[in-house]
């Protein structure tokens, strides 16, 4: 039987919140260059919609601005947060890497992320997963744009048969359910309380996965 575990990105196996404000500051002080934004860059904003496809986050932080300016401030974000991992400005969660080498002997893992294409190869190579990660899924993938459909092409593509989502937000714990999948939520940065209650088990570390049952 096909065993395994597939992970979110951001804030669950990434220290999102390391590039964040970085990344951001440098696109709104574009922004701001070109007098099309006034005041502070809403980090905390972004915070609160951390996990979302970005076109979503452009259309919440600037929804007076025209679809083609969400567009070009998505595409220079994107390219300040590649810059930002590059660097090694960011960096996995503490015991990331123990645990997912440990994992890797008893499961397949993969990654099944809201971020873009490019922006996750970044970081998979930066911290060079690809050494216990199968697979990196990105929502660009599938048409819908839902994490759901996300999870179903990964384990459709891999005949998975059992095994656990670990993400930090609704849409992580969602997707584990509409597949028949273990929901494990984690504690972190940008994980809310009230999301978190509808997993079927939730973590404080990532170290945690060692001793749970997934799958």
């Amino acid at each position: 039987m096909k065993k395994a575990i597939i992970f979110d990105m951001d804030g669950t196996l990434f220290q999102t919140n390391l590039i964040l404000e970085p990344a951001l500051s440098a696109t709104f002080d574009v922004l701001r260059a070109k007098g099309m934004w006034q005041g502070e860059t809403p980090i905390e904003k972004y915070r609160e919609i951390m996990g979302v496809p970005l076109p979503v986050v452009w259309e919440t932080l600037c929804p007076m601005h025209t679809l083609e300016t969400r567009e070009e401030s998505n595409a220079l974000f994107h390219v300040k947060l590649i810059e930002q991992v590059r660097n090694r400005q960011g960096a996995l969660y503490p015991n990331a890497e123990q645990t997912l080498a440990t994992l890797a002997e008893n499961y397949d893992l993969f990654i099944a992320s809201n971020g873009q294409t490019e922006y996750l190869q970044a970081i998979v190579e930066t911290y060079q997963l690809q050494r216990f990660i199968k697979g990196t899924y990105s929502i660009q993938s599938i048409s819908s744009g839902h994490k759901s459909d996300l999870v179903k092409k990964v384990i459709e593509e891999n005949a998975i048969q059992r095994g656990a989502v670990v993400g930090d937000r609704s849409s992580d714990i969602q997707a584990a359910q509409d597949n028949q999948l273990l929901s494990v939520g984690v504690r972190f940065d940008f994980a809310q309380e009230t999301e978190l209650q509808k997993a079927d088990i939730v973590i404080d570390d990532l170290k945690e996965l060692l001793y749970i049952k997934l799958g």
